[in-house]
């Protein structure tokens, strides 16, 4: 049956509201994204939401996690009814929960019916995505620990199930939307990965002590016994130096993520603008996250190094005044990255 076109409008209605519910910083970002984008990347970030709550939910078991990755992998093949989907998941879902992720779940049909109206390339880019990252949310889910996770070359490949994959995906979706930009196609999907993987390593660090809470850590023990420290230690009230030198590593991996996600921007024509600001206004709230971290390495809570409002507009102020100048906004990266650390050369 073909779809109303009230339907599709309140479709999208629902997908934009839901979207500030269960991400503010997407929910600002994907809007800047030209309108022939910013429908299908609403979408397939939601569809990456409902595959990530799946990943959180602390009440489901390893083989119920199983179940429903493959169960919702299915339900975008067009395979499984979303309803059947969702009448199975939502009344699991415990009080750990975000009350607007439980919402986006029960209302699964809906974005699925969206998710079906793309054509067929961006269905399949969108299910490539979804495939991807939930295979490897099970993998992780099978070994994660609360004391870490043994090598920083598991945080690696952590961070491309979780975020790397959306960067590839962006990167295709940018291509298709763009015969210029996808020019520049094997030069893009050479840092995309790495671009995805300097976001998510902002998010894991601010988040720390909230994963711990639920009795996760994705910080690598490798790095922290390098530095003299044990992640069995890791106590919110027992800050010690040791911490901070392993923290400050992995603030510098990032900073040269960041770095990479600059480069990934600067590819994308000038003229898109609107690709550019969703590019740029992630990067420069990462960097200014990265910097409170840095500053205050003995934080309790994502909150104490969280920015603010005042720090929000302006990146979106200085961002959309240097966007269109390469120059400028090298300049200005290395500005506001001044005083992180750097990588460790090996």
């Amino acid at each position: 049956m073909m779809k109303t076109n009230s339907v599709y409008v309140s479709e999208q209605n629902f997908e934009q509201q839901i979207l500030q519910g269960v991400s503010r910083s997407f929910a600002l970002t994907i809007p800047q994204l030209p309108l022939a984008l910013s429908s299908v990347v609403t979408n397939a970030y939601l569809l990456c939401r409902i595959t990530d709550t799946i990943e959180d939910e602390v009440a489901l078991t390893i083989d119920q996690k199983s179940f429903f990755f493959q169960k919702f992998i299915d339900v975008i093949s067009g395979k499984v009814s979303a309803n059947h989907f969702a009448d199975e998941l939502y009344p699991l879902l415990s009080d750990m929960t975000l009350p607007a992720e439980k919402e986006l779940v029960r209302n699964t049909a809906s974005i699925i019916r969206t998710t079906l109206s793309f054509n067929e390339k961006h269905q399949a880019i969108l299910k490539r995505c979804v495939t991807i990252m939930s295979e490897g949310m099970l993998r992780f889910q099978k070994i994660k620990s609360p004391y870490g996770l043994k090598e920083l070359s598991d945080l690696d490949s952590y961070c491309f199930y979780v975020a790397g994959v959306v960067g590839e995906m962006l990167t295709d979706l940018f291509c298709e939307y763009s015969g210029e930009i996808s020019e520049n196609r094997k030069r893009l999907f050479e840092v995309a990965a790495s671009f995805g993987q300097g976001l998510q390593m902002t998010n894991i660090l601010k988040d720390l002590w909230d994963d711990k809470e639920r009795g996760v850590c994705w910080l690598p023990q490798d790095i922290f016994q390098k530095a003299g420290f044990d992640l069995k230690n890791l106590s919110i009230d027992n800050y010690v130096h040791t911490f901070g030198d392993g923290l400050a590593e992995l603030i510098g991996i990032t900073h040269a993520h960041l770095k990479n996600a600059l480069a990934f921007t600067l590819i994308i024509p000038p003229h898109e603008t609107g690709i550019r600001k969703f590019c740029l206004w992630a990067i420069g709230m990462s960097i200014l996250t990265l910097r409170n971290i840095n500053k205050k390495r003995n934080f309790k809570s994502g909150n104490d190094v969280k920015i603010s409002k005042r720090s929000l507009k302006a990146v979106i102020i200085v961002s959309n005044a240097t966007l269109k100048s390469d120059y400028l906004l090298k300049t200005l990266f290395n500005l506001t990255t001044r005083g992180l650390p750097e990588p460790i050369k090996k």
